[in-house]
């Protein structure tokens, strides 16, 4: 994982704290990278962990263990409001994928020199996906047609579309010519429309879905 200058902050202006599951990504990467990782832990101590410090974030190394995405999975349903992010060796499209579905936020390449960035886009509840690799998932997903889903406005569509992308609201208006706050009451009605939390789990449904 490519490590960058200067510290990670939250709103707060304290450092963002992550756990990390899987002894061989180490927490050396982040800590370079401004992250306070308060713990280090193998797959099968996730949950117990992770309850423990209630950290912004979780980084997840795939590679560590045939056991990483199953703890995935025990985060997201123990866990659900701590954002899980994958990093791995691999952008295979079944790995992706089978990550997500999991309950992964998102899924970064270790190698990528943007992964900071994306895991701390996802402890702020941002999208958390590496270059390419929405993309994988979108294309890999089941015929969207043989699941029910709430019907979105043709705007709204392409709100979410773009924030699948990584997008901020901001960036959107821009993108859109609308004002940010007109994005945000996109954004807002969907996340109603589809009963999701925030927007890592919109992201996570409209992939999971075929919406974007």
């Amino acid at each position: 994982m490519a490590a960058r200058g200067g510290g990670v902050s939250g709103v707060d202006g304290a450092s963002t704290t992550a756990v990390v599951v899987g002894i061989p990504v180490g927490a050396e990467p982040l800590t370079l990278a401004g992250f306070d990782v308060v713990a280090l832990v193998a797959s099968a101590d996730a949950v117990p962990g992770v309850l423990q410090v209630r950290p912004d974030v979780v980084v997840v190394d795939l590679d560590a263990d045939e056991r990483a995405t199953i703890a995935v999975g025990a985060l997201a349903a123990e866990a659900p409001d701590v954002p899980v992010v994958a990093v791995s060796a691999r952008a295979e499209h079944t790995a992706v994928l089978d990550v997500v579905r999991a309950g992964a936020t998102g899924y970064v390449l270790r190698d990528d020199p943007a992964a900071a960035d994306i895991i701390r886009s996802a402890a702020s509840g941002g999208v958390a996906f590496g270059q390419g690799l929405a993309e994988i998932v979108l294309e890999s997903v089941a015929d969207p047609g043989a699941q029910v889903v709430p019907h979105l406005t043709e705007r709204e569509a392409e709100v979410l579309r773009l924030v699948v992308e990584g997008l901020t609201a901001r960036q959107i208006a821009t993108r859109l010519v609308l004002s940010p706050r007109t994005v945000e009451n996109h954004i807002q009605r969907t996340l109603r429309k589809l009963d999701v939390p925030g927007r890592a789990a919109l992201v996570r449904y409209a992939i999971e879905h075929g919406l974007a």
